[in-house]
């Protein structure tokens, strides 16, 4: 019989308010790949959990598994990569990471390459300062690691290769054409 509790590290891809005091959070885990969660009360002012769940931070999490989604019971904040906060084109970078994650994976789809990768590129972020260049390498690293690119051939226009496998164009997409360059 499967446990109706899991505990994990996951990243906060995306969030969305829910009714009067909940969050529905977009999380890309460790072990389990992008799941939805549904956090309860965390909006409230008195909520313990409000802090945790921000974009981008690397929290880990207990959770329930429930007939339509999942609810968050307990988080705890690894890192919510300050340095980064601190630098309006580091965010917004940060971001752009976050929604081609989103929009490129599927729920339930475990790879532990993208979740180290995003990880990966979140810590690199913190000190690096050829942002351009480290959002192309990106890129290029999660097409192949999801096998939609060959693993060493160059990748000319990542911009276009993304935006034909997403089938459209991402929100943040301007992070790379105006404040990078």
């Amino acid at each position: 019989m499967e446990s109706r509790s899991y505990k994990t590290k996951g990243i906060i891809l995306a969030r969305k308010d829910y009714s009067e005091s909940d969050r529905i959070l977009s999380v890309y885990t460790k072990d389990f790949g992008r799941v939805s969660l549904l956090a309860k009360g965390v909006r409230m002012p008195k909520s313990r959990k409000r802090g945790h769940i921000e974009v981008f931070s690397l929290v880990d999490f207990q959770a329930v598994r429930g007939k339509g989604i999942d609810i968050m019971t307990e988080v705890e904040i690894i890192d919510n990569f300050a340095k980064i906060r601190k630098d309006l084109k580091k965010v917004a970078l940060a971001y752009y990471f976050m929604e081609v994650i989103g929009k490129i994976t599927s729920e339930n789809e475990h790879n532990t390459k993208i979740f180290e990768s995003v990880l990966h590129n979140l810590e690199a972020l913190k000190y690096n300062s050829s942002l351009k260049e480290q959002r192309l390498n990106f890129i290029h690293r999660i097409l192949v690691d999801l096998g939609f690119w060959p693993k060493g051939k160059v990748l000319e226009d990542a911009d276009a290769k993304l935006s034909e496998i997403l089938e459209r164009n991402l929100n943040s997409i301007r992070v790379g054409k105006r404040i990078l360059s």
